[in-house]
């Protein structure tokens, strides 16, 4: 097991750099798409496609690929001390990735229906959390200050 371990971390973070990337994207597309674009315009419908195929195509599978890979790495005896609190506050992390992931996926539908109430301002503020989470769980894995 212990020879897995270094390919099963390389293939977590690559799996987390690009649900990353789609974090960091579409909350911005989102601010673009209610800011200026006409519900069943030619662009509405571009916009669509590009959030779909974002969350589907890349997001979906690259947050499914962290969290098997993540688990598969707890799955090897010594690699998390789960008696300090860098883990516990790593993982409150990542569960708040998540759960901002499945936000934004229902803010997909409403766009897509028209019912979004979300505006631009918001969604710009709220594609800062991605950035607080990643900062926090980065410094918990490496420096493991806790």
């Amino acid at each position: 097991m212990a020879q897995l371990y270094p390919w099963l971390k390389a293939l977590h973070i690559i799996f987390v750099i690009a649900w990353m990337a789609g974090l960091f994207y579409l909350p911005r597309l989102y601010a673009y798409h209610v800011d200026s674009i006409a519900k069943g315009s030619e662009t509405d419908q571009l916009f669509q496609i590009m959030e779909r195929r974002l969350l589907k195509i890349i997001m979906g599978p690259a947050m499914i690929g962290t969290w098997l890979a993540g688990l598969l790495v707890l799955g090897i005896p010594g690699a998390v001390d789960w008696n300090s609190w860098w883990p516990w506050i790593k993982a409150a992390a990542v569960v708040t990735m998540t759960c901002f992931h499945v936000w934004l996926s229902r803010k997909r539908k409403e766009l897509e229906t028209g019912r979004c109430r979300t505006t631009a301002l918001q969604f710009r503020r709220l594609n800062e959390l991605p950035t607080v989470l990643v900062i926090v769980i980065v410094v918990m894995v490496v420096v493991k200050p806790f």
